[in-house]
């Protein structure tokens, strides 16, 4: 998983809890994110949402989970909560939540996700920066206590590599997104899924009640 810079001012367990209060459903972001599309005066970002929520759209009409992770996910023991950074505008984050969410409904209320928006939330975001950027989405996953088994993000591994060759070339780093949304519309999700495998896996090593 991608390399995670961890803020010197850790978040208390109450801090988490906080964060996961005032977060939000997938429905309700949806919800949100149009509502941003109508009233936005930003013209770039409005388009930037338009794209995403069709992407999101295409991701929701496509994907379905594996056998294998739904299986894992079914196994999963105790509560666990996954706590999104992100925003509208993102286009990783529309590539990934809609998958993210159809994997939390099929665990039977075992994996609860809930979203918070990075520009609101400065402490949060500066406390998982990737390399020293503010880079989403960001997962941090929590067991049913709010101590922390997890973190993924902003971007699959193999994507985040290709990115990461996109940008250092300077006939391809302007136009980086349009390969990268490629990678996504191929991979399907197939990435994502291995890499949140490997999260549910650290969910069940975890004992609540001795961390508590």
């Amino acid at each position: 998983m991608t390399a995670v810079t961890v803020n010197k001012k850790a978040l208390s367990r109450g801090d988490y809890k906080s964060y996961l209060q005032k977060g939000i459903s997938y429905n309700q972001y949806k919800q949100q994110m149009a509502e941003d599309l109508a009233l936005n005066a930003d013209l770039k970002i409005k388009e930037h949402i338009n794209l995403n929520q069709r992407r999101m759209y295409r991701v929701e009409k496509t994907y379905h989970v594996s056998a294998e992770l739904a299986e894992q996910i079914k196994k999963i023991k105790h509560k666990t909560w996954w706590l999104v950074i992100t925003e509208h505008w993102c286009g990783d984050a529309s590539q990934t939540l809609p998958a993210l969410h159809a994997m939390a409904e099929l665990s039977g209320g075992k994996i609860e996700m809930k979203l918070v928006y990075r520009d609101q939330n400065d402490e949060l975001m500066n406390t998982y920066l990737t390399n020293e950027t503010r880079s989403i989405p960001r997962l941090i996953q929590l067991d049913e206590r709010f101590n922390v088994t997890g973190i993924w993000g902003p971007r699959p591994s193999q994507a985040q590599k290709l990115v990461k060759g996109l940008k250092s070339n300077a006939a391809t780093a302007a136009t980086y997104g349009n390969e990268l949304h490629l990678w996504y519309a191929k991979d399907r999700q197939q990435s994502l899924e291995k890499e949140v495998a490997l999260l549910i896996y650290r969910a069940n090593l975890f004992c609540p009640d001795c961390l508590s």
